[in-house]
């Protein structure tokens, strides 16, 4: 039987249950998760292995790689210096970052970049890890790039260039690298695990992701009404000339892959800066960091509640560019959506690739996470946190 630590408050012991269902019934081998509720901790618990191998213990001071559940943490970043009166959301790139204006670019809002409308999804250099690693190269390139479509007449997901694109905004208008500005607004304040650009004294902490099994997929393939979407997404997912394949591998420079092929399990990636996707954390600090956007916790408010309902607003809906199926999204976040359902009409927040994910709802004041090592293949809802999520709302209700 999986071991389990942590604390559950009362009235939360169906969160443990779904939690254990996760390891008994779908595959986890070592995760997190942890829920706020009016700013206190009511669910914080690990369990499972680093690796079935070692046997490890999965405990408290695991820190885990999110993917693009980093993306939240990025867009929380220009939430706030927007909040401060810094930065319009309506007004231009250009107007932060001249050089974006190249190539057909003048006009794109800062919205269009939250909201995965500006039509940089790839980039058409070919750069190698180690230049992607540097940011200077990738960011350079984005303000180069022509536009896949018209700035603002569609969106699709910017998998990896949304977190460049956020950065150097963040940057340009701060004046920190948003590594820095994490630390320093984010995870200092609120006493959070939490980096975007890891330090080497933090390395060992990391529990390497387990990749997903070949054909392995939570997803109901006999259904028909995804079936054809899974179809037309495999078929782009496969071709490495479509602007699927080329946004979530930046032309091949990021893998996906099982062993030493994830570029994500090594060390260089974790130092550098890459805001949609490699943030390090804990479910404990994620879950906190979103609770501090709709709650207090321990005095620290980081978003108010004009800024949150700001965030929340659809900007972006109907069939994706990139992923192909459809997707909803607000200023920087996922909002309620067939894709991907959260917790109800007022929750918000950010998925990550094989499973993480961390979200905020303002009605309830709930700030939930969830971070594992053993990735899945779901398309959007994950059943693990469809189970936690359930738990938590049947807790609330």
């Amino acid at each position: 039987m999986t071991t389990v630590q942590g604390m559950v408050a009362d009235g939360f012991e169906g969160v443990r249950d779904a939690f254990e269902a996760n390891f008994a019934d779908h595959g986890d081998v070592g995760a997190g998760v942890s829920v706020f509720v009016e700013g206190e901790c009511v669910v914080d618990l690990t369990g499972g292995v680093i690796d079935p191998v070692s046997g490890t213990a999965y405990g408290p001071d695991a820190l885990q790689l999110v993917f693009s559940s980093t993306k939240g943490v990025a867009a929380i970043c220009a939430h706030l210096i927007a909040q401060r009166g810094q930065l319009a959301f309506d007004s231009k790139v250009a107007d932060v970052w001249p050089e974006f204006a190249a190539n057909g670019k003048a006009d794109a809002t800062i919205a269009d970049v939250l909201s995965h409308r500006v039509g940089v999804p790839v980039i058409d250099e070919r750069l190698s890890l180690e230049q992607v690693l540097a940011i200077d190269p990738v960011v350079d390139a984005l303000a180069a790039q022509p536009p896949v479509w018209e700035p603002g007449s569609a969106h699709g997901y910017h998998a990896l260039t949304y977190g460049w694109l956020v950065g150097e905004i963040v940057k340009r208008v701060d004046g920190r690298p948003i590594g820095q500005f994490v630390a320093e607004e984010l995870a200092g304040p609120l006493d959070l695990d939490l980096w975007i650009g890891l330090p080497d004294d933090q390395h060992e902490r990391v529990v390497p992701l387990i990749a997903m099994n070949p054909g392995e997929s939570s997803v109901d393939l006999a259904d028909p009404d995804i079936a054809p979407l899974l179809e037309d997404l495999a078929a782009a997912f496969l071709d490495p000339n479509s602007v699927t394949n080329r946004a979530l591998h930046l032309n091949g420079a990021f893998s996906l892959g099982g062993g030493e092929g994830m570029a994500w399990n090594r060390p260089e990636v974790w130092r550098s800066q890459i805001p949609a996707a490699n943030g390090i954390t804990n479910a404990r600090s994620l879950a906190k960091l979103y609770a501090s956007c709709v709650s207090e916790v321990g005095g620290v408010r980081i978003l108010d509640d004009e800024t949150v309902k700001r965030a929340a607003e659809e900007r972006s809906e109907g069939r994706d560019q990139t992923l192909v199926v459809p997707t909803r999204f607000g200023l920087g976040f996922f909002i309620p959506s067939s894709f991907s359902p959260l917790m109800g009409p007022a929750s918000f927040g950010h998925a990550g690739a094989g499973g993480s994910l961390g979200l905020a709802d303002a009605d309830r004041k709930v700030g939930f996470a969830y971070v594992m090592n053993k990735m899945s293949a779901s398309l959007s809802d994950d059943p693990r946190t469809g189970g936690l999520i359930a738990a938590v709302e049947a807790a609330l209700d």
